[in-house]
Order: structure tokens, then sequence, then C-alpha cells
């Protein structure tokens, strides 16, 4: 990804600490990417969201009255939501087991533990950006693929050892 590729993206930050914020900025000045819009919680963010185009979110999960689960749900699958597919990059110091399943299934892109820094920062962007995970469906989840990798010689549907254990049974 070069510095031209990070200049033309506009970035919304959903964080409820003022501090944490203006650091947020400060990184995503730093990796290039200068159209950035801010929220203090889930509900501040969709106003924002209505009014302003975004390429990539960075949000808190632990904030109120709406976190960042509760967010990237309505993001998702919310019919007013007017970008659905937008990347979501969950910044949280909350990295226990549990939580990064729970950010992971309301369809969060990708997750970064703080402290963060530039680099690993500029790391999640690149993900985002030059390899872009397919969207799906399923009944209790939309978003991207939760799945990172994709086996070119993979030609059914089963993609789990548990899969393969369940097809054999019915």
């Amino acid at each position: 990804m070069t510095a031209e590729t990070t200049f033309h993206l506009k970035a919304l930050i959903v964080e409820d600490n003022a501090h944490m914020r203006v650091l947020l900025r400060e990184l995503l000045n730093s990796v290039g990417i200068r159209e950035v819009s801010e929220a203090a919680n889930g509900e501040a963010a969709i106003t924002v969201l209505r009014d302003r185009k975004c390429d990539l979110i960075l949000s808190d999960m632990a904030m109120a009255p709406m976190d960042g689960i509760a967010f990237t749900r309505h993001v998702r699958n919310s019919d007013a939501s007017p970008n659905r597919f937008v990347p979501i990059i969950m910044v949280t110091g909350h990295t226990e087991k549990h939580r990064v399943e729970a950010a992971r299934d309301a369809g969060v892109t990708e997750f970064l533990a703080k402290p963060i820094t530039a680099g690993n920062l500029y790391a999640r962007i690149t993900e985002i950006v030059e390899r872009p995970r397919a969207f799906v469906r399923a009944e209790n989840y939309f978003g991207p693929d939760r799945r990172r990798k994709q086996l070119d010689s993979y030609g059914g549907p089963w993609r789990r050892h548990d899969d393969f254990e369940i097809a054999e049974k019915q």
C-alpha cells in the first residue's frame, strides 16, 4: 500500500475517550489518512455515517450508550445502514477470547489490541485495502468472511474438519 492510496481514504473514529480520539487521528494522519471524522459512541457514529462517506471505521469496544459491538451489528444488519460493507477495525484493550469472538461474530473486519502503534494500525489498514475479505450471509451472521485462508485446490462446500464429521453422520 502506498502513501498515495492512504491519502484518499476517509476514516471514522468511534471512541468515547477524547484523548484516544486525538491519538487515533494522529496515527491515521501519520499513515497518510487526512480526512477523519469522529464520534464519541456508536449512536453518534450512526449519525456521522448518514452524512459522510467512510472507507474504514476504527471503533472502541466499550462505550455508552451504544458500544462497539452493538454499533458493528447495526452497521452490518440494519436496513438503515448507509454502508453495510465498510471495514471496521475494533481498537480495544479488552482482548479476552470471548470479547474478540464477540467482535468477530458481530462483523468486525480486523481487531487491534491497545496499546497501538502506527505500524500495527498500518498493517490492519493494509489488510483491508490489499486483501479485502468477501462478505458472507448466514442465518445469524452478515459480515466479512471469518475464514482467512482460501485453498485454491478446494472445490467442495465443507471447510472445517467438523463439517466432514457432520456430513458423514447424515
